[in-house]
């Protein structure tokens, strides 16, 4: 059961954040040839993220109440709806509202999904599934700005939109018939607690707070990592838009590769250890990334940098299953999922705030050392709570 449930449940996670990543490279220009300029356009990209981030741990709440399989159509669902949205947008303001609402979509997929997973994995094999996961969701992403690219390329920016949304229904469809109402996810539901309670309750409990603000704090040098990078390679040596695009992708293919053997060690050794590898790994890269003058330290970095991550990912994805079996496992995974929101918000107002004040060179090192101190602090939270006994 567990396997005819785990390959659609996969397969849908993929398809969805392939349709999600075709899209990437054309949002910007779209909202650019509406009038939006850099504020209206940040204001695009935070009116995603602050309702995937309001609506994530309310989702994930409910769903451990009324089942999650219709949670997860209806994101689905409603990404293809945005899909077929955006090209119809007339002014800046109707994106910024059809963002929105693709924000409460994204809030009733991956949460529900990383729920799901935990439902599924058997004690001792978190990390190998949480990698499983996060392979999906990384080839997803990952791939789908190349597509939307020759999309765009061949029949114009209103297509990646469209195959986004075809991608999504594609998705729903396969959800629908392939995912059965009666999944372990459906017969575990509890009445529990409500969102506010149970949010209360995992932030008083000392190894979910723990792994909460280790969350946080990983995701804050995916702003400066992302959006930053393209400035310090062309300041450094006048990088092309290649260039940039194979150092992303370096990262972000070395970081699925390696999700599955890491998961295991993650299963087989000590979490908080390996967590704290992984941590320190990702905060010296940040430290030293100003240091790289050409293209080929740099990529060698963000290998490692993906390295890092990858140990990252899984490790705290299956900490998270474990503390699921205490307090639901779509209630963790809503927070889980709030608290990279909130280190992603964190990192870009942190990056944009030290590259005002200190130059852009400088912002790596000091958000660096920023995520060193409190994921050091955060394993040092994790630890001094008793582990979950299943």
């Amino acid at each position: 059961m567990q396997k005819q449930l785990l390959i659609p449940l996969l397969l849908s996670v993929f398809i969805a954040l392939l349709g999600i990543g075709i899209i990437v490279p054309v949002m910007p220009a779209f909202a650019a040839s509406l009038g939006a300029g850099g504020l209206a356009l940040g204001f695009i990209i935070a009116a995603f993220s602050i309702t995937r981030g309001f609506c994530q741990p309310i989702v994930g709440n409910l769903s451990d109440r009324w089942g999650r399989k219709g949670f997860l159509l209806g994101g689905l669902a409603v990404y293809g709806l945005v899909g077929l949205l955006i090209p119809a947008a007339g002014s800046v303001t109707t994106l910024l509202l059809i963002r929105a609402l693709h924000g409460v979509g994204s809030a009733m997929i991956v949460p529900v999904a990383m729920a799901y997973i935990s439902d599924l994995s058997p004690v001792g094999s978190e990390g190998r599934y949480m990698g499983m996961l996060n392979i999906a969701i990384f080839t997803g992403i990952g791939s789908g700005p190349l597509l939307g690219g020759i999309f765009t390329d061949h029949w114009g920016m209103a297509a990646a939109f469209y195959f986004m949304a075809g991608f999504s229904f594609l998705a729903m469809l396969l959800t629908l018939l392939q995912l059965p109402t009666g999944s372990v996810a459906t017969r575990q539901k509890q009445p529990g607690p409500g969102v506010v309670k149970s949010l209360r309750i995992m932030l008083a409990t000392r190894r979910t707070a723990g792994i909460l603000l280790a969350r946080m704090s990983t995701m804050i040098i995916m702003v400066p990592t992302m959006a930053f990078l393209p400035l310090l390679m062309h300041q450094a040596f006048q990088a092309s838009g290649k260039q940039v695009g194979l150092v992303i992708a370096a990262r972000t293919l070395v970081n699925a590769v390696l999700q599955t053997p890491c998961g295991r060690l993650a299963d087989k050794l000590d979490k908080i250890r390996f967590l704290q590898l992984g941590c320190l790994v990702i905060s010296v890269v940040m430290c030293v990334i100003p240091l790289a003058g050409n293209f080929w330290s740099l990529i060698g970095l963000f290998v490692i940098l993906g390295s890092g991550e990858a140990i990252i990912w899984p490790t705290l994805g299956a900490l998270a299953t474990e503390e699921g079996r205490r307090h639901g496992h779509g209630t963790m995974m809503g927070a889980f999922n709030l608290a990279m929101s909130s280190g992603v918000f964190i990192g870009a107002i942190g990056a944009g705030y030290t590259s005002d004040q200190f130059g852009l060179h400088w912002s790596f090192p000091l958000i660096g050392l920023l995520v060193l101190g409190l994921t050091m602090l955060a394993a040092r939270i994790i630890k001094s709570d008793s582990p979950i006994i299943a």
